[in-house]
């Protein structure tokens, strides 16, 4: 990091952000072919990711051991070009990406209310992802789009009555502590990088990608482990609601020019990524248009 890039941003501030604890290499990894590589031809050369990662604490023996397990895993599938190995996602891995982008660069999918699977499919159901059993013959989800409709008889209600409050039956199936102890993390985080950028003075380079890649990889994990129940099933004062203002306002702050050092510093096969390409700007369309409602 030059001394021009230090003078957009406190190097404290800095270091509490990037070097100060390492994130956990395998998620990190995820984090950067999610962000960078995938849209931008999902290929990335096994020595930029170790200079990405160095810059966060995370060394090449440690990155070159998670490749190898992401590899056997068939979460990554590697090539070489000479001496070079390049890294692209498995088809399996890139659908799992692109879920998760959908909770990151547009707004996510909001439940209209509860789904309840009565009978027979409840077992099945209780099993599946957003679903939590919560009797013996019933099991509950929130009424998202994106959440899977087991067999048997399925029910939809706006709301719940006649029982306990919608946000203490909520806390008693779901991990809602821990959530809010996540997007409470973040928001605590990354605050003060909101309170110093909000003059308008963004970083550069190297220094704008790192910031990035740490405000994804911090929220992407909060957002995975938020169930997105319908708004009245969570507390009054919910800390996802401003850990999403906050990543958006800095994902748009700093994504010029961390774009514009992926183009020169990042590579393929091929030669350099593009800083920017359609779904690049697709997702920061998203952003802008999330940020202005």
């Amino acid at each position: 990091m030059t001394s021009s890039q230090q003078a957009a941003i406190e190097p404290a501030l800095y270091d509490s952000l990037v070097r100060e604890d390492s994130p956990r290499a395998t998620a990190f990894i995820v984090t950067v072919y999610g962000d960078v590589v995938e849209p931008r031809g999902g290929r990335l050369g096994m020595g930029a990711l170790i200079e990405t990662c160095a810059e966060h604490g995370i060394n090449e023996g440690l990155v070159r051991t998670v490749v190898s397990r992401l590899v056997t895993a068939d979460r990554l599938v590697g090539e070489r070009v000479g001496r070079k190995s390049f890294y692209r996602l498995t088809r399996s891995a890139q659908k799992e990406f692109a879920a998760a982008a959908g909770l990151l660069y547009a707004p996510p999918p909001q439940a209209l209310g509860w789904l309840m699977s009565i009978g027979k499919g409840r077992g099945e159901a209780a099993q599946a992802p957003d679903w939590v059993r919560v009797g013996a013959d019933i099991a509950m989800a929130p009424n998202r789009a994106d959440v899977a409709r087991p067999p048997g008889m399925l029910l939809a209600a706006e709301t719940l009555a006649g029982g306990e409050e919608q946000h203490v039956f909520a806390a008693r199936h779901w991990p809602l502590d821990d959530v809010a102890a996540a997007y409470a993390a973040f928001n605590n985080a990354f605050r003060p990088l909101a309170e110093e950028l909000s003059g308008g003075d963004a970083p550069e380079g190297a220094l704008a990608l790192a910031l990035r890649l740490r405000l994804v990889d911090l929220y992407r994990q909060a957002a995975l482990a938020d169930p997105r129940l319908p708004r009245a099933a969570y507390p009054k004062v919910w800390p996802g609601e401003e850990a999403r203002a906050l990543f958006v306002k800095l994902y748009l702050s700093l994504a010029a020019a961390a774009d514009a050092y992926v183009g020169l510093a990042f590579y393929d096969e091929d030669g350099p990524l593009p800083a920017e390409t359609a779904m690049t700007r697709c997702r920061l369309d998203n952003l802008r248009r999330e940020s202005q409602r």
